[in-house]
């Protein structure tokens, strides 16, 4: 529990530590600093926020105690639905500092996006003093940090001496009337409740809760990390269960296909056993049938082995044709020829030769082609004399 001094009352703030650890220490250790005397709340928006915690009042400064924006600590059961909390300011997603607002009413926009880490009853204009009045973080020990404010540029200004001895005087006094933090040891001397014994001894200044604070990201980076292995590891067997599951589904529809197609065969095969004997033509095309049915089967695969059969089929017949023809003699042509399948291998073509015995007289060479030029200058005459001829016999017509 905080309470904070201000030129227009008090305001008591009751920290929420358990849902926002980090929060309401940074919040704590400030305020034992002192960092927050003497400022002002910067932004005032009415029926919403009321910010302050920024030392330079222009809404841009503070820093966390941790050295660097500190992480959002969002809760399920803390929700901005109504006014009177307390939350960290920030500029973007991890970016906490020092600065925090109280809200003035419902504001669901801000859910998800800043961490709420306590409620007030009041609400001022500017800070005075904060007293600590009871934490359970009281364990804490004021970390005492100067920091040093922005040094203004006097040589610009036509009066600079002057505004630089008041700047120095308003400086002197305010360090003179700073106050320090009090606990509640202090203000309530009175109280029953309070003990001059401490709780908890420490030994040899071992701080557990702070050491806690610091591994607590680690265990919960663990423990994702672990989650997460985990889900994989669950989802990668399933994807295994489901692939081995449809790998089995197309073994079993292929052997189902496979036995249908077997069960048609020997029954179209029974059904031709069972019909009446056929005649000669028709068996002997069920023979011829029969017989390349056992070639195709034997025929392999398209592949390098297709290719060597199909090599070795063609140097076969090369030899078959050649050996045909060698053991047939050139001049022996038989008077009856007998139809069979390899007669044709050794046929030799003969026809009537129909040539002229006599030559043309005229023909000065039966292998001598005409070749006439019609722009050769002789034909060129030529062509003009016979159509002075064919106009000659035209007039004289």
């Amino acid at each position: 529990q905080v309470l904070l001094k201000t030129t227009a009352g008090d305001i008591d703030i009751e920290l929420w530590s358990k849902e926002a650890p980090k929060a309401c220490r940074n919040f704590i250790q400030l305020c034992l600093e002192a960092y927050y005397d003497n400022t002002i709340f910067h932004r005032v928006v009415p029926g919403f926020i009321v910010q302050g915690g920024d030392p330079t009042g222009t809404g841009s400064g503070g820093e966390s105690i941790y050295g660097a924006p500190f992480k959002d600590e969002f809760h399920s059961r803390l929700r901005f639905n109504r006014r009177g909390l307390v939350a960290m300011a920030n500029a973007g997603s991890h970016d906490n500092g020092s600065q925090f607002f109280f809200t003035l009413g419902r504001a669901d926009e801000l859910n998800n996006k800043h961490t709420i880490f306590g409620k007030v009853t009041t609400f001022v204009k500017t800070f005075h003093r904060i007293c600590l009045l009871f934490s359970k973080m009281m364990e804490y020990i004021p970390n005492i940090v100067h920091h040093e404010g922005a040094s203004k540029n006097f040589s610009l200004l036509s009066f600079g001496e002057e505004a630089e001895e008041e700047e120095e005087e308003v400086n002197r006094v305010s360090q003179s009337m700073k106050g320090k933090s009090k606990s509640s040891h202090d203000l309530l001397k009175d109280d029953p409740h309070l003990s001059s014994v401490p709780v908890v001894e420490r030994l040899d200044g071992e701080d557990e809760s702070a050491e806690h604070d610091e591994y607590i990201d680690g265990d919960e980076k663990n423990l994702m990390r672990e989650r997460i292995l985990e889900k994989e590891k669950w989802r990668r067997n399933h994807e295994e269960l489901r692939k081995e599951a449809r790998q089995l589904k197309r073994e079993l529809l292929a052997a189902k296909q496979k036995k249908v197609e077997n069960a048609a065969k020997q029954a179209e095969k029974r059904s031709e056993e069972e019909e009446a004997p056929p005649d000669g033509a028709v068996a002997e095309y069920r023979r011829e049938k029969q017989k390349y049915e056992a070639l195709r089967k034997q025929q392999s695969k398209k592949g390098t082995s297709r290719e060597d059969q199909t090599l070795a089929l063609l140097n076969q017949f090369k030899s078959k044709l050649t050996q045909a023809i060698a053991e047939t003699p050139e001049n022996d042509i038989p008077e009856t020829e007998v139809e069979d399948d390899e007669g044709w291998m050794s046929h030799v073509l003969q026809f009537e030769d129909k040539s002229r015995k006599v030559k043309d007289a005229s023909m000065q060479d039966s292998d001598t082609f005409e070749i006439y030029d019609p722009r050769n200058p002789v034909n060129k005459r030529r062509r003009e004399e016979s159509k002075k001829l064919m106009r000659e016999k035209k007039e004289r017509r």
